[in-house]
């Protein structure tokens, strides 16, 4: 039975997934979401030590990660499962991986070698550091990357010390750059017929993620330093303290700080000259703090959200993860995707943040078991029942 593609959008590509953990797998899953024929190449069950670096096969962030795929299970410490890989690789269009560059090399997957086999693949590489330079082969961690590319200094609290983002958003970030790049070298092949070598880091990704902040030391040579909730030189603009809780408010120029007083029934802070600019408003910052607070803390959070409303006020809750899922708004987007899955039941995932008016992505698969899909691709390959019968007898799937 073919596998149901999740979307028309990339159908007809093949994309060959060699990637764990996380940065990897972000990228391949934009193109599993989208429709292309993503065949996940893996070791069989037990074969590899690091197979559950992003937990259990059942667990919630490999059931995320790597639905909507087909998956091959072959060991290609030999000579027939690299010879099944090289098959693979000649009708690809793209291969994506994120071994440590030197491991690439090793396994003759380097793109000078896949590029003589298949001129029109595209290779796309995750590391932690670069294809080249003195780190290349460092083993890449997302909160390694987060402390190297400068985000560790500019989360958390005045003073606080390093914090690390509550999300791998290195690793994400890298993926999401990567399916970019991917995207770029399939259009650009379409004018030219030639694969490309895509490269992308956590390292790259997460100073690219530092955006304003790291173009604050470039422009200005300011460093940037930890500014805890508050936005960094605009105010009031971050998390406020109400009666029962605290709400984030956004006031960010002149006519939404008029606004914002007049929401507080505080018109008159609107044209004091003490907080009449931003950079006044900025430079009083502490001491309007305690003022707006003193005010927000006369009733509770879903009153001065409404208020906020009605006035035209950027402001919003600040939720758990339950509550997030519960909100109207998120419920409208339909984020949650629903999926059944032959063990779990009636599950849902994480669905792709953009939506295409004709040819949307969806979740249509969940994550398969290692190896579900052997027989079937491996008879693409024009592999009978005695030759399946030789590689299970020869330990290759």
């Amino acid at each position: 039975m073919a596998q149901p593609r999740a979307s028309t959008a990339l159908a007809g590509l093949r994309v060959l997934d060699l990637t764990r953990v996380r940065a990897g797998p972000t990228c391949v899953r934009v193109f599993a979401d989208f429709g292309a024929d993503v065949i996940k190449v893996e070791s069989p069950p037990g074969f590899d030590p690091n197979e559950n670096m992003s937990g259990p096969r059942l667990g919630y962030d490999m059931q995320n990660l790597h639905r909507n795929k087909r998956s091959l299970a072959i060991n290609l410490k030999t000579p027939e499962g690299k010879a099944i890989l090289m098959k693979l690789v000649d009708e690809a269009d793209l291969l994506v991986e994120n071994f440590r560059p030197d491991v690439k090399e090793r396994l003759g997957l380097d793109f000078e070698t896949l590029h003589a086999r298949n001129p029109r693949l595209i290779l796309v590489s995750i590391s932690g550091f670069g294809q080249s330079g003195p780190y290349r082969t460092r083993a890449g961690f997302d909160q390694i990357a987060q402390g190297m590319g400068g985000m560790m200094s500019v989360t958390g609290l005045p003073g606080q010390g390093p914090v690390r983002a509550g999300i791998a958003l290195a690793d994400s970030s890298a993926g999401l750059y990567g399916a970019v790049g991917a995207l770029v070298a399939l259009q650009e092949r379409a004018v030219s017929g030639k694969g490309q070598w895509v490269q992308t880091s956590l390292l790259e990704a997460q100073i690219a993620m530092m955006d304003f902040q790291a173009a604050r030391y470039l422009v200005e040579g300011s460093v940037p330093p930890q500014a805890g909730n508050d936005h960094p030189y605009q105010t009031p603009m971050g998390v406020y303290r109400t009666r029962d809780g605290a709400i984030n408010l956004g006031v960010g120029g002149e006519e939404q700080w008029r606004s914002f007083c007049r929401a507080i029934e505080r018109p008159e802070w609107g044209t004091d000259a003490r907080y009449d600019s931003t950079e006044k408003r900025f430079e009083r910052r502490p001491e309007l703090r305690e003022l707006i607070e003193e005010r927000l803390g006369e009733a509770d959070s879903a009153d001065w959200l409404a208020v906020m409303e009605r006035h035209s006020v950027p402001a919003g809750p600040i939720y758990a993860v339950d509550e997030m899922f519960e909100d109207p708004q998120v419920c409208h987007l339909g984020i949650a995707k629903p999926v059944k899955h032959p063990e779990l039941g009636d599950i849902r995932l994480v669905g792709q943040p953009v939506t295409l008016s004709r040819t949307p992505a969806d979740v249509v698969t969940p994550t398969p078991a290692a190896g579900a899909h052997n027989d079937e691709i491996l008879a693409e390959l024009g592999y009978d029942e005695a030759g399946l019968a030789h590689l299970r007898a020869a330990g290759v799937i």
